[in-house]
């Protein structure tokens, strides 16, 4: 079974605009390839769109009034955009949810080592991944450094042309027979995940020289120390931009497709929002892909507190207009899914596939064997949202995350469900997910624009 081609289902003159959103897409996906950077750019757009800090008016006390447009930046990982309705926060918010963060590897602590005539750096992979894919392939590394003076040093290395790239050795087939005979998940382990930085000794240095002239670079280029590791902010992923892929340009081929897909269509559909009645809102969540824990995740207390935040700047504060403002919202939770794949056809149970290239995806659960860790949307919230996507002609399809017992997973939608919110799973498939490099299909990303538009007007 596969579901109707969402290209055959639009007019030639929307087909243009599909090739052209996604133009600003690849953009988008190029320049944000962290959660930091991703912050910075988002917010770098609101602000060009009129969208003020929210911060601002706590300081001054100053009441907002329907129209307005704000965001608020969370430690620089974590964004939200508001566009003030005409009723009152208590009767809810439109809210489409995303993450920003994507699987990578990390830098450790203490990093740096040389090993024969080889300077190498240890990292800790962040995220569900496979191992074996990160190895030699281009890496960049991005990332905030504070040196004993106390600067911030910004760091970004290997996407110009000039830079120079990084990558984890592998070993060769001649001599893989061990390697071969293990499995996928044993062929590389967590402690070979070593970036390769560099083999020239340093002059006149007698014990490990290579890393010391490392160092030296660093130091001139970056003005930092070795010690100055141990505080720093270093994450690696796969360096270059974002693609067009297969002979009619149809697809995207890029890094942190998941979830920044989501986060992009999020971010333009909330910019043509005006004057909405219930109060719009898009959020961009970190540590999505590790449980959503920490203090810029979902499951921190930064959602209730920007709600508290709020209600207090509209007007006489009550605790019971926060609880009813949480309880009474509408979401979408704005996550990627598995696009069934006709090379690994037996992880996904057709009739229940979602099909690259046939809209946006909604998942009534997500979850695990039993629907374990999952919120799961009802029948009245779905037929909401069914009647929403008819009337602004937003092409979509259903899925789940596998067949019932081959795995799972989950999405922020349940941190936003125990509030007594209405929650729906809602995003495009993808094709090789979590890997280095993940596949999108345009008509998809379009049309997750128009389903979390039509959502929040």
């Amino acid at each position: 079974m596969t579901n109707k081609s969402a290209w055959l289902q639009i007019e030639d003159a929307e087909k243009d605009l599909v090739f052209s959103f996604c133009e600003d897409y690849k953009k988008f996906l190029s320049v944000a390839k962290t959660e930091r950077l991703a912050c910075t750019e988002i917010i770098r757009q609101a602000k060009e769109k009129g969208f003020r800090d929210l911060e601002e008016l706590y300081k001054s006390g100053e009441k907002f009034k329907a129209g307005d447009k704000f965001y608020i930046n969370h430690k620089n990982k974590s964004v939200a955009l508001f566009v003030m309705g005409t009723e009152p926060l208590e009767n809810g918010l439109n809210i489409v949810g995303a993450h920003i963060d994507s699987p990578r590897l990390d830098v450790k602590q203490n990093p740096l080592y040389e090993a024969n005539n080889l300077s190498k750096l240890k990292t800790h992979y962040y995220g569900g991944i496979k191992l074996y894919q990160y190895a030699t392939i281009p890496l960049a590394i991005h990332g905030v450094v504070y040196n004993s003076a106390g600067e911030k040093i910004d760091i970004h290395i290997g996407e110009d042309k000039g830079d120079p790239v990084f990558c984890v050795t592998d070993l060769l087939i001649h001599l893989s027979k061990n390697q071969l005979g293990k499995t996928a998940r044993e062929a590389l382990v967590g402690e070979q995940m070593n970036i390769l930085m560099g083999s020239i000794p340093l002059k006149d240095t007698e014990k490990d020289a290579v890393k010391e002239n490392v160092l030296k670079l660093i130091k001139e280029k970056y003005n930092f120390e070795e010690e100055d590791f141990k505080i720093a902010e270093l994450e690696i992923v796969p360096a270059g931009e974002a693609r067009d892929l297969g002979f009619d340009r149809s697809m995207v081929l890029s890094y942190g497709q998941d979830d920044r897909v989501c986060a992009f269509t999020t971010m333009r559909a909330i910019f043509e929002i005006e004057n909405p009645k219930k109060t719009a809102c898009g959020l961009f969540m970190d540590k999505e892909e590790i449980g959503s824990m920490g203090n810029t995740g979902m499951a921190s207390y930064f959602w209730e507190n920007t709600m508290t935040e709020l209600v207090n700047l509209e007007g006489e504060f009550c605790q019971l207009k926060v609880n009813r403002s949480l309880k009474n919202s509408k979401v979408l939770s704005a996550d990627v899914t598995v696009g069934f794949d006709p090379d690994f056809p037996d992880v996904c149970e057709q009739m229940n596939s979602a099909f690259i290239g046939s809209g946006i995806s909604i998942c009534k659960y997500t979850g695990s064997g039993g629907k374990f860790g999952s919120s799961d949307a009802n029948a009245e919230f779905l037929a909401e949202v069914r009647k929403v996507f008819k009337e602004h002609n937003v092409v979509w399809q259903t899925s789940e995350l596998g067949k019932v017992d081959q795995g799972g997973g989950g999405t922020i939608a349940l941190l936003l469900a125990k509030y007594g919110a209405e929650v729906l799973d809602a995003g495009p498939a993808t094709l090789s997910m979590h890997s280095p490099y993940e596949v999108t299909s345009k008509i998809d990303v379009y049309m997750s624009y128009k389903a979390y538009k039509a959502f929040m007007l």
